[in-house]
């Protein structure tokens, strides 16, 4: 049953990110939460998320979060993801470019008893999300 519980919990955090209620992170990540690849400035907990992803969702407005693969045990999940969106926000202090990105990424990430997000491990391909804005040479 943990397995199940832990696929919920990760299906209900990509639901929150892609629809922008980062509220329900509350819910979802447990108040110690660490973030082992975190981005800069971010504070534990759901708050860390809370501020990454707002900051995130205000750069890429119809941001789109689909899960390729995932493998689960009793306490963690390992997954790969797709991201898209179109950049219609300041991102890193650029201003909008107006151009769509889609680039990969993989996750880890462990669950607690109660189903709720106690670390994440992950890499996604943000140098070539920057390059395919023109943000980055390549």
């Amino acid at each position: 049953m943990a397995q199940q519980t832990n696929i919920a919990a990760q299906t209900a955090f990509g639901e929150a990110v892609v629809a922008g209620d980062l509220d329900a992170l509350d819910a979802i990540v447990a108040p110690d939460s660490v973030d082992h690849d975190p981005a800069p400035g971010q504070v534990p907990g759901p708050a860390g998320y809370k501020a990454m992803f707002n900051d995130l969702r205000a750069a890429f407005p119809d941001l789109h979060v689909e899960v390729e693969h995932l493998l689960a045990t009793d306490d963690e999940l390992a997954f790969a993801y797709h991201i898209s969106g179109t950049h219609l926000g300041p991102l890193m202090g650029q201003p909008p470019t107006g151009r769509r990105v889609s680039y990969r990424g993989m996750q880890i990430s462990r669950f607690d008893e109660d189903g709720r997000l106690v670390e994440r491990w992950g890499s996604s391909d943000e140098l070539g999300m920057l390059r395919q804005l023109g943000l980055a040479d390549g």
